[in-house]
């Protein structure tokens, strides 16, 4: 039986890689995006577009959405520049989807948040990053009181180099958006990431291997 996913952010440059990487795992991929000129982009990925507007997508909808998937993977943002529509998308949207995956009875969620999100991310409120920062950092404590079987993963700076292998933990550094593409996929296919927050960076560990341990 094929094991179907709903991604949301779907046609942002990390989904964009990941869809092939869960297709060629055997996955049904449903990505949602906002804007249905990117259907064709998504279909070529191979990934079935779903066009919704999260951020105006009441819980009913959402879980009418979700419902009858195995897994949702939230890549979704809001892109930075409005402190309103960041909250918006990245945390209430976020926590709407997680709830509609709690009533629709789809247990398995990966959140894609950043490497040192949390309550003490301690971005002053005067920087552009302050309303991204604590939307996250909301979102992923919601997801952790949620019941939910939830990954929490958290990249480094993001960068276009070729992927590779990952390093767990230490300060932040930089990796490459196609590692975390294939990191998503793993821990899809990795029940010890359950329960688990996941911060990497680029480094020499196959990232199977990494996840694993």
């Amino acid at each position: 039986m094929t094991n179907s996913v709903i991604l949301f952010g779907g046609h942002g440059k990390i989904a964009l890689l990941t869809h092939p990487l869960l297709a060629a795992r055997g996955w049904s991929v449903d990505a949602v995006i906002r804007n249905p000129e990117h259907s064709d982009d998504v279909a070529a990925a191979g990934a079935n577009p779903v066009v919704v507007d999260v951020e105006s997508a009441s819980l009913a909808e959402l879980t009418d959405l979700v419902a009858g998937h195995d897994a949702v993977v939230w890549s979704a943002g809001a892109g930075g520049g409005n402190p309103a529509r960041t909250r918006a998308v990245d945390r209430d949207a976020a926590i709407r989807s997680m709830d509609a995956a709690a009533a629709a009875g789809v247990r398995r969620y990966v959140m894609v948040s950043y490497h040192g999100a949390g309550p003490d991310h301690g971005v002053p409120e005067d920087n552009a990053f302050f309303a991204y920062a604590d939307a996250k950092a909301a979102a992923d404590e919601h997801l952790r009181a949620s019941g939910l079987d939830f990954t929490i993963l958290g990249p480094s700076g993001l960068t276009l180099e070729e992927p590779g292998g990952i390093s767990v933990g230490g300060e932040s550094g930089h990796v490459a958006r196609a590692t975390v593409a294939a990191v998503i996929a793993e821990s899809l296919a990795t029940p010890g990431t359950i329960g688990r927050t996941i911060e990497f960076n680029d480094g020499d560990t196959p990232v199977a291997e990494a996840l694993a341990s």
